[in-house]
């Protein structure tokens, strides 16, 4: 047989500090909704996110895990740099909001009504899923773009906060549709429109960052990125004056809670939860724009 010129298998898969956090990213995955599925117990649509989270996440790390040692990622027509950093990422915010989540909805200090042992199940899963969370950030950490130093453009702040935008774009859609009455006035469905366009056109950039895409495009990518984050930042800036004053003015809506709102069943308490998140992308954009204009994309990582 020829000599391949290296080892088939990528020790360092497993043994550098990335390795290790993946490695630690699997067991506390598997242990989570392992304590979950066999005692804890889920139920309702939280739940079920939850379960979702912990083994979507667990799936995905053990394909990088094994695309790694065996070095089959080179076989695949991706951006691998691009495709790790960002679903670590990603894997960060769904895991820190699982590990929110499912404590807060499923877990209690006495026994009643639920068993002591279902208890003491669903705290050991809560805690477990507190130490995904860390380890999923330790990869961020271990793997974000160092200054001067050449790698994948999700790696860089800019990349990282495109995720981040997108994620928190699925917080306000979620709301969106919890009866919060945005079609009641143009002005707040121009404001549906801005987080719409936002997130498909964040989602594209990430899609084709991570397919290894953006050099096929017929103009440079850098300056496209740094364009729309531009005109991201003006239309969150319309959408944060907009929202705020067709709900919570007096003239069109309320700006204090109506006590006959039932908890959980509040078209108000979606629109606050709406105008938050608007400030917080807003604010997530403009760091973006910031930092764009200190980054020199490298297509080919």
């Amino acid at each position: 047989m020829e000599s391949t010129g290296g080892p088939y298998l990528n020790t360092a898969a497993v043994t550098s500090p990335v390795g290790i956090a993946r490695l630690l990213q699997m067991m506390f995955g598997c242990t989570t909704f392992s304590l979950v599925a066999h005692r804890g117990g889920f139920s309702a649509a939280y739940g079920t996110f939850c379960m979702f989270v912990w083994t979507f996440c667990f799936a995905i790390t053990i394909f990088i895990i094994t695309c790694e040692f065996t070095r089959l990622h080179s076989c695949l027509s991706i951006s691998w740099g691009n495709f790790t950093a960002a679903f670590a990422m990603l894997a960060t915010l769904m895991s820190v909001t699982a590990a929110v989540i499912y404590p807060l909805y499923f877990v209690q200090l006495h026994c009643y009504p639920i068993s002591c042992e279902v208890r003491d199940f669903r705290i050991a899963a809560s805690i477990f899923a507190g130490l995904l969370f860390l380890a999923y950030a330790a990869e961020v950490f271990l793997t974000r773009a160092k200054p001067g130093q050449v790698t994948s453009y999700m790696a860089t702040v800019s990349g990282l906060l495109k995720i981040v935008q997108a994620f928190v774009a699925c917080i306000i859609f979620g709301a969106l549709v919890n009866d919060s009455q945005y079609g009641r006035y143009v002005a707040t469905q121009w404001c549906v429109a801005v987080y719409s366009f936002c997130f498909v056109v964040t989602v594209v950039v990430v899609a084709l960052s991570v397919t290894g895409k953006t050099t096929l495009l017929w103009f440079p990518f850098e300056r496209f990125v740094v364009i729309y984050t531009l005109g991201a930042v003006l239309l969150y800036v319309s959408a944060a004056v907009i929202w705020p004053v067709f709900c919570f003015d007096s003239k069109y809506g309320s700006a204090r809670r109506p006590s006959s709102c039932a908890k959980g069943q509040c078209p108000w308490d979606s629109q606050l939860v709406i105008a938050i998140f608007t400030y917080v992308n807003l604010l997530l954009y403009v760091v973006d724009l910031a930092y764009s204009q200190r980054i020199r994309f490298v297509p080919h990582l």
